[in-house]
This record gives structure tokens, sequence and C-alpha cells, in this order.
């Protein structure tokens, strides 16, 4: 498939030409207030400093109200799919070749602008919660074999609902966060009692993770037809598990410390 052209620079191994626009949230030089951003190649594009200057006029209902101008992505992504393909649109006309709306405004793009090793990419998303599931039947088999062997691998309701526990929301941290080795509770098969001490089977799960743009009240299902409505966007996601806790304390209700002390998260959500 064919690239749409930007007048901006992009390397044509890159990952976010301009039909690929992420958003998320970064500091940029000489700044302490993260704000809102998108890509362009290597190229940073700072949405509060076009919001600023009207470039989405028209696309917000409340002018007075700052949607980029944010820590975080969430005022953005409570507007819903319909206002987030509005902006879409409206960056695609600036940057493309054959439109460029934004080409020549110097002073503005002086202020909007940035090479990627400038700024310091943030945590996108304010998280309130976050529930983690077996997405695929090989996952879900190959973690039953650690713990219950072949036998017993799949456990029968997978095949009949979905499953998945709530982690830890404070611990969700961005990409390239350093992380330190749990400790707690392990057990032997052969001994008699469990010991405490730093994990030895530090796992990495790559997963994918789904950002829920606009909620619902609650107790109001979300039908399947409507639930493409409210997800903002997609990102990968390292799943941090600490397997030799895990096992100890799996039984009887599952996950706990083994995966609440870290889960990473891309600073870029792809819509």
């Amino acid at each position: 498939m064919s690239r749409i052209p930007s007048w901006l620079y992009e390397p044509a191994s890159t990952d976010f030409p301009i039909e690929n626009l992420p958003f998320g949230v970064a500091k940029l030089p000489g700044e302490d207030h993260p704000e809102a951003v998108t890509r362009i190649g290597d190229t940073i594009v700072s949405l509060a400093a076009l919001e600023l200057d009207g470039f989405f006029e028209g696309i917000f209902h409340d002018d007075d109200q700052p949607v980029f101008d944010q820590p975080y992505l969430n005022a953005f992504m409570t507007l819903g799919s319909v206002v987030r393909r509005l902006v879409r649109t409206r960056l695609t006309d600036g940057f493309r070749a054959d439109t460029a709306t934004l080409k020549g405004h110097t002073d503005l793009l002086d202020r909007c602008l940035f090479k990627l090793d400038e700024v310091e990419m943030q945590l996108p998303v304010q998280i309130g919660d976050y529930t983690d599931f077996y997405s695929s039947r090989e996952h879900a088999t190959n973690v039953g074999i650690m713990f219950r062997g072949k036998d017993n691998a799949l456990m029968p309701n997978w095949l009949h609902l979905p499953v998945g526990y709530h982690g830890r929301a404070s611990s969700v941290v961005v990409s390239g966060t350093p992380i330190i080795r749990p400790h707690g509770q392990t057990k032997a098969d052969e001994a008699e009692m469990p010991t405490f001490g730093p994990s030895r089977l530090l796992d990495i799960e790559l997963e994918m993770g789904l950002y829920i743009g606009t909620g619902n009240t609650l107790g109001t299902p979300i039908t399947v037809d409507d639930a493409p409505a409210h997800i903002f966007g997609l990102s990968l996601v390292n799943d941090w598990s600490a397997r030799d806790i895990q096992k100890w304390e799996y039984v009887p209700l599952g996950p706990f410390l083994a995966k609440n002390f870290a889960t990473t998260v891309s600073p870029w959500i792809i819509t």
C-alpha cells in the first residue's frame, strides 16, 4: 500500500507515517509541564501549541477548556470517536504534501515541531483501573501448563467467558521506567514451608492494551456492536510476572503480589 506523502521528513522504515498518527504525552524542551503530542516519522508535534493557535477550531465543543494542554490524554479520550477522527483528519490535512495547510506557518511550526530525542515521553493516560485478560487460547494453555501441567492446562470456563483479573493501576509505568525485582513468598515443591526472598522466575509478556475512551453508567451494559465506539486506541503492554511467587499465592483466588509490582505501557497510543 502506497503512503500518503507528507511535507515532513518520514524515514522509509518509520512505524509512524502520516496514516498512523499516534497520541502521547511528552515534556518538551525547557518545559516541566507535560502536554499532548503526536508523531510523524521522528518529528514530535505539539498538539497543545496547535490548539492554542486555533488549529482545531470548530472541533471541540468548549473552546475555553484546553484539551491538549493537559498532563494526560484523558480529556481528549472522553470526547469520543467522532472528535478523535476529526482531529486526525485535521492533522492529516495539515501535514500531507498535497494540502499542506500548515506548511509555511514558520512561527507556529517553531513552537510545535521538535526532534524525537529532544522530548521526554510520559505515561499517556491517568489510569483509574485496568483488567488483564487471557486473550488467546495458546497463552491460557501455556500459563496453565506452568501451574497445573499439560493434562489440566486449559480450564473449561475459558472457552465460554473472558478470564481476567484486576491489576494495580498505580504501578502502571511508561516504557523505559526501571523495574525493581519483587520480593515475596515462594515454596519449592519438595519444601514443607515457604521462604521469603527475591523472585527467581521473573517473566515478561508482550500483550496488547486497549484504552477505553468513553465509559458507561454504572450497571448499564455496553453491547458488542457498540463496543468499538468506546475504544480510544491500542498500545503495546509488558505484563511483568513473578512466576515463582505467583505459583504459591495463586490458589484459590489468583494473581496478587506476583502481578501488581509493575506493568509497562508504550508511550504511544494507536487509534
